[in-house]
């Protein structure tokens, strides 16, 4: 037995900015409407709204044609392991149930049809993949100004109540069952392509590491928050002192003080700063100029995320989201983006964590200097393991690097591999014809070091001049006139992986024309009904929606594009753009 459930909810906690146990913990949360289907019967709905008196009204406000559903079946069939729950980001459902009915919603009874529709290569959000699958009943497109009114306090705090607008509360309810409606097709449509075990346990893992969550250091974090008030109140104190402006953080304003002192600029972001700092003529503007390149650093916002995420046990939850990566199915970090944390460079970073958590800021500011960059080292430290417990922080090494050149067959890379590691250096010696010990930190030729590492993490998927450039070539100091021949010499260096990338592209243009086929390591092209799927030596499917091939007249041949967000398939090999 299958159900399909939505629900509407209120509370004065901002979702989007705080993640969802935040939000449920918010003294006003409450559930408003349950809309829920059982395997083919029609979509029925608990109207839980009370009019502000804290008695639910169990009935509609005016008169309805809606099925009503019947709150105790409901939660028998909730509460049922035998049942197998299913909604549009099954994590909120669980949450907002389990709180509100204060009963464990376990993750193996539920399946999330936003994974289902990701793992199949659709866009985020359910009107999206309704569209998208062309269903005979759509998302109402009413339901944003709806849930605004009723799921929201407005501007002033004032709450809406089914009462203040009845005939708004009824297409309420109407867009919730609308919404079962649209999940259980979708899930109906998409049920062809069952997902495979392994990635049911992963989801159902993921949920349990979401519901643990992670410990904050709660006094580390007021404290860094307060140093960085009181930081940046100091700088904007001397800024105002100085130029006698209002807001010497505003942009407009800074560029109408400097360009009386002679310096005219379009930009003061932190790339223009340096040049403008050579250029002023006098201390007051270098000055200014300084404060403001300060001000820039002082951005707390991992902190920030981490307090408004922080629920009344001190910890932080819902920290990472499965499949939240676009067709690939990588985790996507959420809230505090723990994925892409700064790394701990101080020597001594067990004193400056106890210099901020004990409140002594001057002794702190004395010992290491700015306050922004302590901060920033100390964020990782701000996470703390249960007593009796630790971290074990891991990571891949040069993972895309390595796994590309198997998948390939380059075999001195795979070498380097094996051997010293210093794919860089290694890269460099291949491009320049230069032995690898003289590129090494301290060789005679390191300046060709940063060439070998901008393209080694550019040009392995197909990245030509502008992916050195987005990987820092310019910044890095390399002149832009060698871009072309880094790319060149890299392409060289690296035939296996080149030839590669056309393999896959004749690969995935055959199988669109009906010849499945197979490469090296299993890596499987085949189409089925209206989806390309390409299956990776780990068993996963990649899938994309509605293939086609079309005309390239710039490159003399046919392209491979498909039904999705403007983006590249890159990771894939076909650097082709796609259709939106």
């Amino acid at each position: 037995m299958k159900m399909g459930v939505d629900i509407e909810t209120y509370s004065s906690v901002d979702l989007t900015k705080s993640g969802v146990r935040p939000y449920t913990e918010a003294p006003d949360f409450t559930i408003l409407l349950i809309g829920y289907k059982v395997d083919d019967q029609p979509t029925r709905i608990i109207d839980l709204a009370d009019n502000g008196d804290g008695d639910p009204t169990l009935l509609p406000p005016v008169p309805s044609d809606l099925p009503a559903g019947d709150l105790d079946e409901f939660l028998c069939l909730l509460t049922n392991p035998e049942v197998t729950k299913t909604a549009y980001n099954a994590s909120f459902e669980r949450t907002c149930l389990a709180r509100y009915f204060a009963r464990p919603m376990p993750p193996e009874e539920w399946r999330c049809t936003m994974v289902q529709a990701a793992t199949l290569g659709l866009p985020g959000t359910l009107a999206q993949v309704g569209a998208a699958l062309g269903l005979e009943k759509q998302k109402l497109t009413e339901g944003a100004e709806l849930i605004r009114y009723f799921c929201k306090p407005a501007k002033d705090g004032v709450r809406h109540y089914p009462k203040d607008a009845p005939d708004k509360w009824e297409r309420f309810r109407r867009y919730n069952v609308r919404d079962v409606d649209v999940e259980t097709d979708i899930r109906d449509r998409l049920s062809r392509w069952p997902r495979p075990q392994v990635e049911l346990d992963a989801w159902t893992l993921d949920q349990r590491i979401n519901d643990r969550g992670v410990r904050l250091d709660v006094g580390l974090l007021r404290q860094a928050l307060e140093l960085d008030a009181g930081y940046t109140a100091r700088l904007m104190s001397e800024a105002r002192q100085l130029t006698a402006l209002e807001n010497p953080n505003s942009d407009a304003q800074l560029k109408g003080w400097l360009a009386g002192r002679g310096l005219v600029t379009d930009s003061l972001d932190k790339n223009a700063l340096p040049s403008l700092l050579e250029a002023a003529t006098d201390d007051d503007t270098r000055r200014a100029l300084q404060l403001r390149q300060e001000l820039g650093k002082t951005s707390v916002k991992k902190y920030e995320a981490m307090k408004r995420g922080m629920c009344q046990d001190g910890w932080v939850h819902n920290l990472l989201q499965f499949y939240g990566a676009g067709r690939t199915g990588r985790w996507a970090g959420r809230l505090v983006q723990v994925q892409n944390l700064p790394q701990n460079k101080l020597n001594d970073l067990a004193t400056a964590r106890q210099l901020v958590k004990n409140g002594e800021f001057d002794l702190l500011e004395l010992a290491y200097g700015s306050p922004p960059f302590v901060l920033s080292q100390l964020i990782r430290t701000t996470f703390i393991p249960s007593e009796g417990c630790r971290f074990i922080i891991a990571d891949y090494s040069a993972i895309e690097a390595r796994v590309l050149a198997w998948l390939a067959g380059e075999r001195w890379v795979l070498q380097e591999f094996y051997g010293d590691g210093l794919i860089y250096e290694a890269t460099a010696s291949m491009m320049f014809h230069v032995p690898k010990d003289q590129i090494k930190k301290g060789g005679s030729r390191a300046d060709l070091r940063s060439k070998g590492k901008v393209a080694t993490l550019a040009c392995g998927y197909q990245g030509s001049t502008g992916a050195l450039i987005a990987m820092g070539a310019l910044k890095s100091g390399i002149p832009e006139d060698e871009l072309p021949g880094i790319v060149k010499r890299w392409r060289k260096a690296n035939q296996s992986i080149v030839r590669f990338w056309y393999d896959v592209e004749e690969a995935a243009i055959k199988a669109v024309q009906g010849c499945p086929s197979t490469l090296d390591h299993g890596i499987r092209f085949e189409c089925e009904a209206d989806y390309l799927f390409i299956t990776l030596p780990s068993g996963r499917r990649l899938a994309y929606y509605k293939p086609e091939l079309r005309p390239e007249p710039q490159f003399d041949k046919m392209g491979l594009t498909y039904l999705g967000n403007v983006i590249k398939l890159r990771k894939a090999g076909l650097h082709r753009k796609v259709r939106s």
